[in-house]
């Protein structure tokens, strides 16, 4: 997700987003216990996507 469509969301949005980021973030380092992961780079992925939305939000907060 690119850092632009993220500042064009409104926060409750954002919350949203990050929400259901951390959640699959959880469900990957549970596969990768179990040894189910398929594709690894999914977890990089996922932990600068959550930055992402992080740096989004407190964008809003600061801007406010």
């Amino acid at each position: 997700m690119d850092i632009k469509e993220l500042r064009n969301k409104t926060v409750i949005e954002l919350q949203k987003e990050l929400l259901d980021k951390v959640r699959e973030q959880f469900s990957f380092r549970m596969m990768r216990s179990a040894g189910q992961l398929s594709k690894p780079h999914l977890m990089k992925e996922g932990r600068r996507t959550i930055a992402r939305i992080k740096t989004a939000l407190r964008e809003k907060q600061v801007k406010s």
